[in-house]
């Protein structure tokens, strides 16, 4: 059932941030990199919903769209910042208080380089994956269209050990800034979308299938990149509109730890590693998964119930983004790490039968 009317889906707004921050010495190999205090502007492209799709009204109406990043991080040897995200803003507290979450891509201008800047060891990489949070009081519409907005914003740079070094940067800004709205009313436009309702807590188990491929470099620079490869199997229960509980194992080939086996076994002879030990991994993890229209958020903590080789500890997460084609078949990105060493940037398919 269908109780909604719309007079208009095309509200547009931008807004353009300036923030002032710290990167966070979250690893003694980058603190000589922190000199002095990184800024930059954060300038953003949003779609405004108004429940014409259910999954809008169910998460309070956020915006989507694109946002452009420029991070001057005060240190000639680290270089600057330039960023492309998609994003999507969530409002609390009668829409004055919005929290953004953007995934995207970013652009280094001064990597590590053995000969010219081998001090670099926070970017292996001009190209990284970036990930960025804004939380922030909002007030549109104060002088005609214009408002303001301030808060806190969180801005990740990394590389996922695609290239060695990849010790990362985290930087925890102030923002202050303004936006703008081509159209000024919009409070009469917001309807809620009401569709059959849907018991999810009576749906059966799910079974999931995904395999995930990427390539990435041991801690070793230079040492090649490789291939990995990962079989994960669970089985999820779908809780509500929003969440689903997960439980499976994963099956880990990652061709640049075979190489890294080889690699101690030569170099550090006192340490007794057998170049023979097998390189692969089987884990299990729990996870939930939460909805987004055709998008979902994946979260996973794992255990390594299989490791001849000890490499990072014996607990690894996931975190990433689904997408989902049909009510069967998903595409996935996401990002396996041990605490806050990265390792892998998994790019994935699956089914859900």
């Amino acid at each position: 059932m269908n109780l909604f009317s719309q007079e208009n889906s095309n509200y547009y707004t931008v807004d353009a941030n300036y923030f002032y921050g710290n990167i966070l010495p979250h690893n003694n190999t980058i603190r000589h990199l922190i000199t002095e205090h990184p800024e930059g502007i954060l300038i953003s492209f949003n779609k405004k919903t108004f429940g014409n799709k259910e999954w809008q009204s169910a998460y309070n109406f956020p915006d989507y769209g694109a946002s452009f990043h420029y991070e001057n991080t005060k240190n000639e040897t680290l270089g600057d910042l330039y960023g492309l995200y998609g994003h999507y803003n969530f409002y609390f507290l009668n829409r004055n208080l919005m929290f953004r979450v953007g995934q995207g891509i970013s652009y280094n201008t001064n990597p590590y380089d053995k000969n010219t800047n081998f001090r670099n060891l926070a970017y292996g990489s001009n190209w990284m994956p970036s990930t960025y949070f804004m939380l922030n009081y909002k007030k549109e519409n104060l002088f005609k269209n214009i408002g303001i907005q301030a808060g806190i914003s969180f801005f990740h740079h990394s590389n996922a050990n695609i290239q060695s070094p990849n010790t990362s940067t985290n930087t925890l800004a102030i923002n202050l800034g303004v936006n703008y709205s081509f159209e000024k009313s919009e409070d009469n436009q917001r309807k809620t979308m009401v569709f059959d309702t849907i018991n999810y807590k009576k749906q059966p188990f799910k079974f999931n299938i995904s395999f995930r491929s990427g390539i990435n470099e041991s801690d070793i620079i230079g040492s090649g990149k490789f291939p990995f490869y990962v079989l994960s199997v669970n089985i999820d229960k779908r809780l509500s509109r929003k969440n689903a509980l997960q439980f499976g194992t994963d099956l880990f080939a990652s061709k640049y730890l075979k190489e890294y086996i080889k690699f101690k076994s030569v170099a550090y002879p006192n340490e007794n590693v057998d170049r023979n030990t097998d390189y692969k991994r089987v884990g299990i993890f729990i996870g939930h998964e939460f909805f987004i229209n055709r998008f979902s958020i994946e979260t996973q903590a794992g255990y390594y119930v299989y490791s001849p080789f000890d490499y990072l500890g014996p607990f690894y997460q996931r975190v990433g983004l689904k997408y989902y084609f049909s009510d069967k078949i998903f595409s996935s990105m996401s990002l396996k790490t041990h605490g806050a060493k990265a390792e892998a940037l998994e790019f994935g398919v699956g089914v859900r039968l």
